[in-house]
């Protein structure tokens, strides 16, 4: 059923203080297209929300993120209560630190989107599975494989790389085989760059 208009109002009041970066009446706007993005959805999530497909077209045709790989975890971290649909909450909650979050916040969402199985850690497995569908341009006389398998390594044995064409190092700190949050945070910190390492998982710049 339509939300009264009081409701909508305590509902914008309260979304302005979750997703703390946007202003009232961007909240405001942003609730307006999660009800026109409701109307694209299948039936299931009727009134209550959108579907995953209605979700990767938006951020397709909004921000260009166009890695099926990567808009599926997107998906993933939005629909916190892993229900299949993304609710009004997780659509305003979600975009605030995906457009207007902190390093630190970005931080935590990226290494989320590439943390494949939840367990706190990217893995040599997660890493090779993120950048085998993030590559473009892979070298013709060498299996695919290979190469992204090369990239694994590099990036863990601290060693300088031309992926997305800048120089970037990751360092594997404690030496165990897989990054943590504390591996992935020194690192960015140190080179902004690295926030996107294994796949761009934020809109981009245009």
């Amino acid at each position: 059923a339509a939300m009264s208009r009081k409701g909508k109002k305590l509902l914008v009041d309260s979304l302005t203080r979750s997703a703390k970066h946007f202003t009232k009446s961007e909240v405001e706007c942003l609730v307006k297209l999660f009800d026109t993005l409701v109307t694209k959805a299948s039936s299931q999530f009727a009134g209550a929300g959108f579907d995953r497909t209605v979700f990767r077209d938006t951020l397709y045709n909004a921000f260009g993120m166009t890695d099926d790989v990567v808009l599926d975890r997107v998906f993933s971290i939005f629909d916190k209560d892993n229900t299949g649909g993304i609710t009004v909450v997780e659509w305003v909650e979600g975009l605030a630190v995906l457009l207007r979050g902190t390093l630190e916040e970005k931080m935590k969402y990226c290494f989320a989107v590439y943390d494949l199985n939840g367990d706190g850690y990217i893995s040599k497995e997660e890493m090779f599975q993120m950048l085998k569908h993030s590559l473009l341009i892979q070298p013709a006389d060498e299996e695919p494989d290979e190469g992204v398998k090369d990239l694994v390594e590099i990036a863990l044995k601290k060693m300088a790389s031309t992926y997305f064409f800048v120089p970037f190092l990751l360092q594997d700190y404690d030496h165990d085989g897989k990054l943590s949050f504390t591996d992935f945070e020194k690192a960015v910190r140190d080179e902004n760059l690295l926030l996107e390492a294994f796949g761009p998982c934020l809109p981009d710049i245009k």
